[in-house]
């Protein structure tokens, strides 16, 4: 009824529903806050990600130590004025779950990428190769200096012989002449001499095992160590390509024959220092295990790194009855089956007499 007082307690606002209302109201305007400054704060990191680094130049080579962490890496980019939020970088390496992926090495930066772009490349290691081509023909010590110069390699075989650089490869008591296969080499930055001639040594036991297995039949070679020795001879003598073959023959031929190879290249590798580029008759007539013109048989070791195919044609040498060749002084030579065609061939090549005349054709054989 109007008036009952109990009725009147029922419609009044009591101060803890009150209380209730207010609270409500700020947690309402509390929630619309958070959502609202966590929409801020994705886009903001939406735009992080997907912005480009400021970088120095169109190209940048960034280094990464090894051991670097996921938050030095954000610290040292902001640093250099690449990111300006370190702290968002290390929440999206931790979205991307690289933190423990990032890989060592020198990476080019290039203009445009972003935080996103810039974190799988350090993940999937795509670092800069440098490269290195060890050449046919060259010695030993030619290739090591060629290794040893290169910027980006770190030398630590310096002041060694080359035996102790052997024991260093674990090949203790072998030669190492000879025994790096002549190739291109792609390595990273503080790639150490000792771990490029190891890469080098095993390609070229790999080939060289290869090729033994599928070597014509009755060749006069023992061992594979026996065809690298010879087809260090070809690579130095040749200097067309298609002539390895028949140069090859050539050796072949006299090594079944029981003759001396008789060539000056072994001469040469044989006098070491003493040779001053002018190769003389007392030079060869100087006996040493490299002379080849006192000695019968293959010298004891390789004079000079062959290449691939110097050594496929060793062991796949081209048929013919030539025994003797001399340069023509073009890169390219005369091959003879007798004595008496090859002394012409050096009177008119070598001692340029004139009037001299050779079989028709003068043709490789």
């Amino acid at each position: 009824m109007p008036g009952d007082p109990d009725h009147a307690m029922t419609t009044e606002t009591t101060p803890d529903s009150a209380w209730k209302r207010t609270l409500l109201r700020v947690l309402a305007v509390l929630l619309l806050l958070v959502l609202l400054a966590a929409g801020i704060s994705l886009g903001v990191y939406q735009r992080f990600q997907s912005t480009p680094l400021n970088l120095p130049a169109a190209e940048t080579i960034y280094e990464i130590a090894p051991g670097t962490s996921l938050r030095q890496l954000a610290y040292d980019l902001h640093a250099r004025d690449m990111i300006e939020q370190p702290r968002l970088f290390i929440l999206l390496g931790r979205e991307l779950d690289v933190a423990r992926r990032l890989q060592a090495g020198e990476y080019r930066l290039a203009t445009g990428i972003t935080p996103r772009g810039l974190l799988q490349l350090l993940a999937d290691g795509k670092v800069i190769q440098h490269a290195i081509t060890l050449v046919e023909g060259q010695t030993f010590r030619e290739s090591l200096l060629r290794i040893q110069r290169h910027p980006f390699i770190e030398v630590t075989l310096a002041g060694l012989d080359d035996a102790e650089i052997m024991n260093r490869l674990g090949h203790p008591g072998v030669h190492p002449e000879g025994r790096f296969l002549p190739d291109t080499y792609h390595f990273t930055r503080g790639t150490t001499d000792l771990a490029f001639l190891q890469r080098a040594f095993a390609a070229m036991s790999e080939y060289l095992e290869s090729a033994w297995s599928e070597r014509d039949a009755d060749l006069p070679l023992q061992s594979p160590e026996e065809a690298l020795i010879l087809a260090s001879i070809v690579e130095k003598e040749t200097g067309l390509p298609e002539e390895r073959p028949v140069i090859a023959g050539v050796f072949i031929r006299r090594l079944q024959r029981g003759m001396r190879l008789q060539t000056d290249p072994t001469v040469i590798y044989g006098l070491g220092e003493q040779f001053d580029g002018n190769l003389r008759r007392r030079d060869l007539e100087k006996d040493t295990p490299y002379n080849t013109y006192t000695r019968t048989g293959l010298p004891p070791t390789p004079i000079a790194m062959p290449g691939a195919a110097a050594i496929a044609a060793v062991l796949h040498p081209a048929a013919g009855d030539s025994l003797y060749f001399v340069s023509r002084g073009d890169g390219s030579h005369y091959f003879s089956a007798t004595l008496e065609e090859h002394n012409l061939a050096v009177d008119k090549y070598q001692r340029k007499k004139p009037g001299i005349k050779l079989p028709a054709g003068e043709q490789s054989r």
